[in-house]
């Protein structure tokens, strides 16, 4: 036995779309109802747990055995329930690693195989582009909803349908499991010319433990943040309708039609549009706007989302997706979604924290003025270790600036990072070749070289300065292409590096060949052109072809997953290139730091940050110079990590 393909069906009383696998399969009433399998791929076979079948004895043992590879599409979920599933039912079969689930040495993702080239990351999406006959049947959206998912509760009890008194439904829903499992291997199967590295296996490792690891939430601050929100918000309202007399003053149509009545029109209630009204707004306008900023916190449902997805040990899980963003392979956010969460400013973070926990509103209101807001700012907060340890927060310090100018050999920019210069002064000296010093000489010219590198180092034009916010910022819209031009020529190789990798793409697709430019190698495969980067791991871009854009220019156009989430032809340029580029060879340093702090107990990250819960003899030190260490494949780069401890997840 080599290969053994699962999918499984499940039932809980938790909604696993909010709560997430860990979350969903710690409940009680969480079981496994069917469970198919095929051993190298062979005839597929369903158990049918919920009517009294047995998984069998042997392929209970390969779910502890490394050397039996087991596979299924999104296998962390299959992992984690048959984790739970086991140690439950048979004990005799469990043995986990340092966590309460297997290990997840051995078990392959063929999701993770269909995100390394570029393909979408849900079963019937990949079957549709890949064409395959064993597509994922249609019925199965609603034979979950009618077997897994509670039809009612009564005394707090789930009640789910007998499989029993609808043989009917069952047999379809069990043809409906065999159908995953042979649409998994054909996929499989499909994919196989171009195999997963394992070294790319080792990430996924990695990054499952971390996952398993999960982070310890502070409920007594989460379920005090609720109450109080739910309190600041019912009176914010019962305010808002004394002040305007609408019905429902959360009805942007009601709050629209009131703000035309007194004189002031808009299209939206957007966060841009409130502010742009609030410039010239009188009373009770003012008060009416500045309740609908405090109404709008998003931020405090971040606490229904932990209070939603963590578990029985108060520990917050599988919050990561390995592979996530498929065009750069960095990881993406699930759950809780800690890379949007919102930076605190707060001074006496710690004090704000206990009058919460104390549910003190009256003194939040008086020492912040605004309850919603203090809650919004303590949301990172509520992540703490466990006792006894503290958290490490490292991150790379301009990591995508410092690579975009050493691939490109843009010495200067490699050099003010080696000396420990101000990069935005420096950019901005260069710019407009005069001194600048930070709150020093020329001072102000600072933050427009922030601006233009920050806007600009990817192709990004006076478009690119807009989204960044320069014209909130005060700069003028006549002021735009004169800083892109300053910047573009302050940075003449960076500017070359986009020109010449775009070539090198077009040059591998029209002549079906491999091409290489700064030390970063296009390869063309039938139907696909690989990106390699210095790591050897491969970026996909599928089905390319060579376009006219509308500069009349000759483009890269690829099949991928568009805005909307749609599988679309899309173009790309020299800048996405570099872009696309330098993301993954950060996301590669990510990991490689990952494995050389194997030895800490990594427990979140966050864009190029890690946390670390570590125990009060590591330090700060031993952490950023283990980050700051360049693989063998990076030599000569300046890289640097700086971070903080603290007692709870903050931005210092």
């Amino acid at each position: 036995m080599e290969t053994v393909t699962i999918d499984i069906e499940t039932k809980s009383d938790r909604d696993i779309m909010k709560s997430g696998v860990y979350a969903y399969a710690d409940s009680k009433y969480f079981d496994i109802l069917l469970f198919s399998y095929s051993v190298d791929g062979g005839e597929v076979k369903v158990i049918d747990l919920a009517n009294g079948e047995k998984i069998p004895d042997e392929i209970l043992k390969t779910f502890t055995d490394e050397t039996v590879i087991k596979q299924a599409f999104n296998v962390n979920f299959e992992r984690v329930c048959l984790s739970v599933y086991v140690r439950r039912k048979y004990p005799q079969y469990f043995r986990g690693y340092e966590e309460n689930y297997f290990n997840p040495a051995g078990w392959h993702c063929t999701m993770i195989h269909s995100r390394t080239l570029s393909l979408p990351s849900s079963l019937a999406e990949v079957g549709r582009v890949l064409k395959i006959q064993e597509q994922k049947m249609t019925e199965g959206k609603a034979l979950i909803k009618f077997f897994c998912v509670p039809y009612q509760f009564d005394s707090d009890e789930p009640e789910f349908h007998n499989p029993l008194l609808y043989p009917d439904k069952w047999e379809t829903f069990k043809a409906y499991n065999r159908r995953d499992v042979e649409a998994e291997m054909e996929i499989d199967r499909r994919l196989s010319r171009y195999p997963v590295p394992d070294f790319i296996w080792e990430e996924f490792y990695i990054d499952q433990k971390i996952n398993d690891r999960g982070i310890l939430i502070d409920m007594d601050l989460v379920d005090s943040a609720i109450k109080l929100d739910e309190e600041s918000k019912k009176n914010l309202s019962a305010e808002m309708c004394r002040l305007t007399g609408v019905e429902n003053p959360n009805s942007v149509y009601q709050l629209l039609r009131w703000l035309e009545e007194q004189g002031y029109s808009s299209d939206s209630l957007g966060k841009k549009e409130v502010a742009e009204l609030l410039k010239t707004a009188g009373e009770p306008v003012r008060s009416v706007l500045k309740l609908r900023q405090q109404l709008a916190k998003s931020s405090v449902k971040k606490y229904t989302a932990m209070k939603q997805s963590v578990c029985s040990d108060s520990r917050a899980r599988g919050m990561f997706s390995f592979y996530g963003a498929s065009r750069t392979g960095r990881f993406s956010g699930k759950n809780i979604q800690l890379q949007n969460l919102r930076q605190n400013h707060i001074p006496d973070l710690a004090n704000a924290r206990e009058l919460v926990k104390s549910h003190d509103a009256e003194l939040i209101e008086m020492l912040y003025d605004d309850v919603p807001d203090t809650l919004s700012q303590l949301v990172r907060t509520a992540f703490i270790p466990k006792k006894g340890c503290k958290f490490i927060v490292c991150d790379y310090s301009s990591i995508e600036m410092r690579l975009s100018a050493f691939y490109a050999g843009e010495q200067w920019v490699t050099d003010t990072f080696a000396n420990g210069g101000d990069i935005y002064c420096e950019t901005a000296s260069q710019m407009f070749g005069v001194p600048v010093v930070k709150n020093g000489i020329n001072g102000h010219l600072r933050q427009r070289g922030k601006q233009a590198s920050l806007s600009c180092s990817y192709g990004g034009s006076s478009g690119a300065l807009k989204a960044m916010g320069a014209l909130e910022q005060g700069m003028k819209e006549s002021e735009l292409k004169p800083l892109v031009d300053a910047w573009r020529q302050a940075n003449p190789n960076i500017v070359r590096f986009w020109y010449a990798m775009e070539n090198a793409a077009i040059q591998a697709v029209q002549g079906k060949t491999a091409t290489e430019t700064h030390g970063i190698r296009f390869i063309y495969r039938p139907n696909i052109l690989f990106m390699e980067l210095p790591s050897k791991r491969r970026l996909a871009y599928i089905q390319p072809q060579i376009g006219i854009n509308q500069f009349g220019s000759e483009s890269i156009t690829y099949m991928g997953l568009n805005a909307a989430k749609k599988w679309s032809r899309l173009e790309t340029f020299g800048g996405k290139l570099v872009e696309n580029c330098i993301q993954g060879i950060a996301r590669d340093l990510l990991c490689h730091s990952m494995k050389t702090l194997s030895d800490c107990r990594i427990v979140a990250h966050v864009h190029d940050e890690l946390i670390i819960e570590a125990d009060k003899s590591i330090t700060l030190d031993y952490v950023s110079k283990k980050m700051a260490e360049v693989p063998d494949w990076a030599e000569g780069l300046q890289l640097r990590a700086d971070g903080y401890e603290c007692e709870f997840y903050q931005k210092n």
